[in-house]
């Protein structure tokens, strides 16, 4: 078989379970997966070896086709040997969420009827007390380590020496269900979203056509797995296109992974981007002073430059030359440092990202560009080509991928990428997918003259304030966010009544470091959400923000939160976004007084 795919294109395979055979019979010697410094790297045919033996050995735990298995583990190379072996077998391996409690973790278990479940130690007591009421769950395999009633990996792979590994691959077809990605349940209990072969397949093959990926490219592993993010740009795209996989643990890590592994295309939440540049002008800010002036002005050259670019207008000689001495002496070292002297294309999404952040990337050379997609859609529909970056804008519809607005201007989506729809949940799927294919994302977007999609907000989270003004939250939390690096966190507050309120919740990052500056030194999240000081300090990011809103989105009030919003915890889901009405619920006595009422 070997010498009859190696000519072949993995991406125009028609299942995953296909596809890794052929990038692993292309690639056999190339490292596949590693962690930092190489500790550990797996080449493609160590790694197919592995996949065969561990899929051999669910398969006689009676793991079969069309069976779903949970994966509950950080980003570490035997995340992608247990995937792949499970779909091997065609079965829908699916990923858990770190942060779930043990009743989270029993209802998608439960849901998925899933008759075995991967682990490692640190997720085991979860796991235990979610087995009480979890009797459909066989096995319990454990990575590392060993625990009574737990199986070891070491003792399922290659436990099977006699399965057919090739028949079963051939077994797979692409209306297999590949995955399932729960949703993080902002309203309610997440939906498990069904995606078959042939739809992370063609979300594939779509991204060929945007990004040119050279041979040889490298991405990192460091999203939660259980996120279409990280397992279509770490997972999927990697097995399709041959790319090398750089495991991070630790999240809170990834930009000291950045100048090891250099990666060609780099993904992250606005979060991260603006922390970025928070802390790259801090670092600017605290040059001597002969090299301030100076820096800052080749910034603000640059920044000027990609606002003409933008506008379509053209770049005086003089200003052109000016950035370009300043990428030689300054910016390129900045690329090099970061680790991104190497990138084809840098995205982000998931929420918007402040304009005035990409634009200071795109001035020091980092393409930062907005993309948009949703799990029910393999991650793909809109994305900004490398060379043709409109900032604002998610980008056109990507190959493959039909975008149309409704009269209210919700974005539907009809493609390939289309989920099959929601497990056990017949009624939502058809609320979702209507009639003609059409899937209602929920979100609301509207194109400009040149067929580029701008995303307003969820339909469902506009405000209507009492005079009958639409906002959109998310655009004031992003110039919230983006105006002070002390406010980590912020849901605004504004529907129903006559002026606009913020929860705001400190950086756990950054607020400590200007406490410390500034005569607090020591001091908790929780107390520094009552200091004058730090009062007065996010009041100056409110006013910058306030500033760039028009009247009716500006704020007028806010309540510093003691403490931090924790991803999958009360205020946020896994993937941060907010879960708006619990937080209503959770803070109401808060925003009744921010607007002088009382309970």
């Amino acid at each position: 078989m070997e010498s009859g795919t190696a000519a072949r294109r993995a991406i125009d395979a028609g299942t995953f379970a296909e596809a890794f055979r052929i990038t692993a019979a292309n690639r056999s010697n190339e490292v596949f997966i590693r962690t930092k410094g190489d500790e550990v790297t797996v080449t493609w045919a160590e790694a197919r070896e592995r996949v065969d033996a561990l899929a051999g050995g669910l398969a006689k735990l009676g793991l079969g086709r069309g069976q779903c298995m949970a994966i509950l583990l950080t980003n570490r190379p035997e995340f992608h040997i247990v995937d792949l072996a499970a779909v091997t077998l065609g079965a829908a391996p699916f990923s858990i969420y770190m942060t779930y409690s043990p009743e989270q973790i029993q209802y998608v278990v439960s849901d998925a009827q899933a008759r075995i479940l991967v682990t490692e130690p640190s997720f085991l007591p979860q796991v235990l007390e979610a087995r009480k009421s979890l009797p459909e769950l066989e096995h319990v395999i454990l990575v590392e380590g060993e625990h009574e009633g737990c199986l070891r990996v070491e003792e399922v792979e290659g436990s099977n020496p006699d399965f057919d590994v090739e028949a079963a691959v051939a077994a797979v077809q692409p209306d297999d269900v590949l995955t399932l990605i729960y949703t993080s349940g902002t309203t309610g209990p997440p939906k498990g979203v069904q995606i078959a072969h042939r739809n992370m397949m063609a979300g594939v093959r779509s991204t060929e056509d945007i990004i040119h990926f050279p041979e040889g490219s490298r991405v990192i592993s460091w999203l939660p797995a259980a996120h279409i993010a990280e397992r279509a740009a770490h997972h999927y795209l990697p097995i399709g296109y041959g790319f090398q996989v750089t495991c991070c643990p630790n999240p809170r890590d990834v930009m000291a992974y950045l100048p090891e592994v250099r990666p060609q295309w780099f993904f992250a939440v606005p979060r991260i981007w603006e922390k970025l540049k928070a802390g790259l002008e801090t670092m600017l800010a605290g040059l001597p002073d002969e090299q301030r002036a100076g820096a800052q002005a080749s910034v603000d050259a640059a920044v000027e430059k990609v606002r003409l670019e933008q506008r379509g207008e053209p770049v005086p000689d003089e200003l052109a030359e000016k950035v370009r001495k300043a990428d030689e002496q300054l910016f390129s070292g900045l690329r090099a440092h970061l680790g991104f002297d190497q990138v084809v294309a840098v995205n982000v999404g998931a929420a918007p990202t402040p304009l005035e952040v990409l634009e200071f990337f795109h001035a020091i050379g980092i393409p930062v560009s907005e993309l948009w997609g949703m799990s029910e859609t393999c991650g793909s529909g809109s994305c900004n080509p490398p060379d043709r970056i409109k900032l604002g804008t998610v980008g056109p519809p990507a190959p493959g991928v039909e975008i149309k607005l409704a009269d209210d201007g919700e974005v539907l989506v009809r493609s390939e990428v289309v989920m099959l729809g929601y497990r056990n949940m017949p009624d939502k799927t058809a609320e979702a997918i209507d009639a003609d294919g059409w899937l209602h994302t929920g979100d609301i977007g509207e194109f400009d003259d040149d067929g580029y999609l701008r995303i307003v907000d969820r339909k469902k989270e506009i405000i209507i304030n009492k005079a009958g003004k639409n906002m959109s939250p998310a655009y004031i939390e992003s110039h919230l966010k983006a105006s002070s690096p002390l406010i980590g966190q912020v849901a605004v507050i504004g529907d129903g009544r006559s002026y606009n309120t913020a929860l705001i919740v400190l950086d756990p990052d950054f607020a400590p470091a200007w406490a410390a500056k500034n005569g607090l030194d020591g001091k908790s999240l929780e107390e520094l959400a009552r200091e004058e000081k730090m009062l007065a300090a996010v009041q100056e990011g409110v006013d910058a923000a306030n500033a760039k809103l028009a009247r009716v989105e500006q704020i007028k009030k806010f309540h510093i939160v003691p403490g931090d919003w924790q991803p999958g915890g009360d205020e946020l889901t896994p993937t941060m976004k907010l879960k708006r009405r619990p937080i209503d619920r959770k803070y109401a006595e808060d925003i009744d007084a921010m607007y002088g009422e009382s309970r």
